[in-house]
């Protein structure tokens, strides 16, 4: 009875010895989990805030564009948002990393107020190439990025002068003006139908598949080719309440330098309405067109505003 006793006791103690082996087991692979989780999410933030930072010494002064790169160690998707609420909208960046063959998921982003990037949705690659270019309207409003991976080649067909000698001049790794890849997006400044994205130069007008993106300046042209078109339209309303601000700023500086005698008579006011107005990319023309004035107006003012 006794050996008997022993015998079925035997397979219980195994049993439980197991589970308690498997649950050690799994919490320690939860904590393993936990940790490099948090890690990640950690070294995604960080990457967001350098981006960030990188972009500073690319802020340029007028008339000029700058371009730069950086690497990543893994393979690295860097994912563009926007948000036009508040006074200034905000731009926001989400990393997500490769991470034993599947990419990190985080809820977390990197917030700024007063950067401006262009591009696809997501970006994925271990190089990525950013260059700027300055926005006016009239006076410089903010500096613009465009931000792509090594993998996105552009290649520029029959562009106009101006831009051809531009882009050349600035050497970025994944932009090309003629011996394009074979893979390369091709931007067309002519009627090609064998095009990505069809540039309507004279018209200002981008056409990408069904979507039509309008710009009243190269900083924008550029925009509109790089960005995805929900990303541009809510950049370019970003943009138009920065340009509603400065203009009441430039508004009460006529008022300060008039007291001395030093009139601008520049209409500041419909450029601030028009800009708070904003709804679309449609709606450049107009307020392009009072830019131009008030631009003209400035530049043969007895005291200049800038």
């Amino acid at each position: 009875m006794i050996n008997e006793k022993k015998a079925t006791q035997l397979p219980f103690a195994w049993i439980f010895a197991v589970i308690v082996g498997a649950f050690i087991l799994f919490l320690a692979i939860y904590i393993a989990v936990k940790l490099i989780n948090s890690g990640e999410t950690e070294m995604d933030l960080k990457i967001g805030k350098e981006i960030g930072i990188l972009l500073n010494p690319l802020e340029t002064g007028f008339e000029s564009s700058k371009t730069t790169s950086f690497s990543l160690p893994v393979e690295t998707r860097i994912y563009n948002e926007c948000s036009p609420a508040g006074t200034f909208g905000e731009q926001k960046i989400k990393i997500s990393q490769k991470s034993f063959n599947e990419w990190t998921d985080t809820n977390l982003r990197v917030s700024f107020q007063n950067k401006y990037i262009f591009s696809k949705n997501y970006s994925e690659g271990k190089k990525f190439y950013l260059f700027s270019k300055p926005f006016e309207m009239p006076f410089k409003i903010a500096d613009l990025f465009y931000l792509a991976s090594s993998k996105e080649n552009y290649c520029f067909e029959n562009a106009p002068s101006n831009i051809k000698e531009e882009l050349d001049n600035l050497g970025q790794g994944n932009i090309a003006t003629e011996n394009c890849s074979v893979n390369s997006i091709k931007i067309c400044f002519s009627a090609a139908a064998a095009c990505d994205i069809g540039v309507d130069y004279a018209g200002k007008v981008v056409a990408k598949k069904s979507d039509r993106l309008y710009f009243e300046s190269d900083a924008l042209m550029y925009a509109a080719i790089f960005a995805d078109k929900p990303l541009y339209e809510c950049q370019l309303k970003r943009l138009m309440e920065r340009a509603e601000q400065l203009s009441l700023l430039y508004k009460n500086k006529a008022i300060l330098i008039s007291r001395k005698e030093c009139n601008s008579n520049l209409n500041l006011a419909s450029l601030g309405s028009a800009a708070g107005n904003f709804a679309s990319s449609r709606d450049l023309v107009s307020t392009s067109t009072i830019a131009n004035e008030i631009k003209q107006e400035n530049e043969l003012a007895e005291c200049r505003l800038w």
